[in-house]
């Protein structure tokens, strides 16, 4: 099986993903129509070019590696089963990139054997990338989308990320901006002092920097949301479980690659109050 290069791959992907960003920016500025799917959420042009710009790296780059994306897999495709492939959200975070709030991604991960071994993201509006670099190694850059003269991956200056270690009397987490009363009562269950909403996988991003501890969901989501911002969390030196404390694994596809609810952690995991561990 071929091995693939952190810092290699995030170079070979970043024309494209920068070219998504922008494709982005330009609908965010210019406004776009809105269509809903099957599942009852909604989708635009923007997630649907972006997609295709992205995927189309991918399969220019590993041929072999099968691909699966939120807008293929909606309208029907998805390619049969393997322990590797890569998982791509293109416009993570739809419904605020439709109501004019700068918190949306471009997110692309790359799974084995159920883990997700490389991730980046990109948040368009600030031009933050985050990414993998190595194992057990995570970094974050700037590099705007919107400039004439995009800055070469190989001039980008990253800063390492790194987790914090956290004061359990007064924990800080960050939270979906469709949070429930069931995220809310966990939370508080878990000591957290102060909680703010944040859009797409930023969250993921946030606290692997170290500028926050706790990111709980109790609502739905898919691989193709948390898969990448696992893998930058976790190489920053955090964790993601299952409220039962188990490792939130990918490759579902007879659930339709829907996760369960989770918690992402900055440190070391706490018991969730009424787990089974």
């Amino acid at each position: 099986m071929r091995e693939f290069d952190h810092r290699q791959l995030a170079a070979d992907l970043y024309p494209a993903v920068m070219e998504a960003g922008r494709l982005e920016m330009q609908h965010f500025s210019g406004g776009v129509a809105v269509e809903t799917k099957a599942d009852k959420s909604p989708v635009t042009v923007a997630d649907r070019e972006a997609e295709v710009i992205l995927v189309a790296a991918l399969q220019r780059l590993a041929p072999e590696t099968p691909v699966v994306a939120e807008e293929a897999a909606a309208a029907g495709y998805i390619p049969p089963r393997a322990d590797r492939f890569f998982l791509v959200d293109a416009l993570d975070g739809t419904r605020l990139f439709i109501r004019g709030k700068p918190e949306f991604s471009v997110n692309i991960a790359l799974i084995e054997n159920g883990k997700p071994v490389f991730g980046l993201i990109y948040i368009p509006p600030t031009g933050d990338l985050f990414v993998t670099v190595a194992d057990g190694a995570s970094a974050r850059a700037h590099a705007p989308c919107a400039e004439v003269d995009v800055i070469a991956f190989g001039n980008l200056s990253f800063a390492p990320l790194k987790t914090r270690h956290p004061d359990p009397a007064s924990l800080t987490a960050f939270n979906s901006r469709t949070a429930g009363s069931a995220g809310a009562s966990l939370l508080a269950a878990l000591n957290v002092r102060h909680a703010t909403p944040v859009g797409s996988s930023l969250k993921f991003c946030l606290i692997a920097a170290g500028e926050g501890d706790i990111y709980a969901r109790l609502g739905e989501t898919s691989e193709w949301d948390t898969a990448a911002g696992q893998a930058i969390l976790e190489a920053a030196g955090g964790t993601v479980t299952t409220l039962d404390g188990l490792p939130l694994t990918y490759g579902k596809a007879a659930n339709a690659y829907r996760n369960p609810h989770f918690v992402a952690w900055g440190r070391t995991p706490m018991m969730v109050p009424g787990s089974k561990h």
